[in-house]
């Protein structure tokens, strides 16, 4: 089963072809009159196209459907290459309504290609349901503190999709934020019976750590103070801290519990800094940060 925000989409097969000067035509102009079609210009002998090449299908793919990749090997296929007036491979060209829109030569970087594969997406009209398009704004409004337009945005969803968890878990999130618990899990509420979200989960594990606050957390530091190796102490702290909202000062505090013994208490710091990066959410700036500063502890 989908679940909402979920795309099943066409095979691969659909959407990546290789073409020919011969099946140009219809591979690429006609094919872009119904959804952008991006050209691969590339040679089995180019290094670089083979790096590029893998980016830019594993993008197509992720797309679900809005656009599609066509990949023409210059070596045998050279009159459109020509037209184009192609100098260097890789070189790539995006086409909409049977004409090119925008393109660029050399291998990028997986997100550079990424967003590339977005802007020709949105030149084609593609840009996203208008349920998508109020997510992403809600997300940006929420992660810019403007609790307000966020709620506006995600009420709107929900009042044409009761079901959507991902305004859910996103308004749920910003009630949250905002120190409203009760409200948060009135709308937690919503969520279909054995429906799962990330957001849905982390917003639930924070609950569950709030439920235990607000903790005065003088009483504990003070005794920390005293013995900075009391890893009963610092992991409390980090407890209390979680509860009390500050989710960061938490990860720091189970970090540094890490970084003096990463095995004691059979890992209990590492589990509760999951518990913590679950609860600030798994893509939250506190739990991207969070996760670099483990891998740097881990692997020193």
């Amino acid at each position: 089963m989908t679940l909402i925000g979920e795309t099943a989409g066409p095979p691969p097969g659909d959407l990546i072809k290789d073409a020919t000067d011969a099946s140009f035509a219809a591979d690429v102009l006609e094919a872009s009159k119904s959804v952008p079609v991006v050209v691969d210009f590339w040679a089995p002998w180019c290094g670089p196209c083979r790096q590029l090449g893998p980016a830019l299908e594993k993008a197509v793919q992720a797309a679900g459907g809005k656009v599609k990749l066509v990949k023409i090997d210059i070596d045998k296929n050279p009159a459109y290459a020509g037209q184009l007036r192609v100098q260097s491979i890789p070189a790539v060209f995006a086409f909409v309504d049977g004409r090119p829109v925008d393109g660029f030569m050399g291998a990028l970087p997986d997100s550079q290609v990424q967003d590339f594969i977005t802007k020709v997406i949105k030149a084609g009209g593609g840009g996203g349901t208008p349920a998508e398009e109020l997510l992403a704004l809600a997300k940006e409004l929420l992660e810019a503190d403007d609790l307000g337009g966020a709620a506006q945005a995600y009420v709107q969803v929900l009042h044409n999709e009761p079901e959507n968890l991902k305004a859910i878990g996103g308004l749920a999130r910003m009630y949250q934020q905002a120190g409203e618990l009760e409200q948060a899990r009135e709308i937690l509420a919503m969520t279909p019976e054995g429906a799962k979200d990330p957001e849905i989960e982390g917003v639930r594990a924070a609950l569950a750590l709030a439920a235990e606050g607000p903790i005065d957390t003088a009483p504990i530091e003070a005794r920390l103070a005293k013995d900075p190796a009391d890893h009963d102490a610092r992991l409390t702290l980090a407890k209390a801290l979680a509860a009390n909202g500050d989710m960061a000062g938490a990860v720091d505090q189970l970090l540094e519990s890490i970084r003096q013994d990463r095995e004691w208490d059979e890992q209990a710091a590492r589990k509760q800094l999951l518990i913590v990066f679950e609860a600030a959410g798994h893509g939250s700036e506190v739990a991207k940060v969070g996760r670099r500063k483990l891998s740097a502890i881990l692997f020193s």
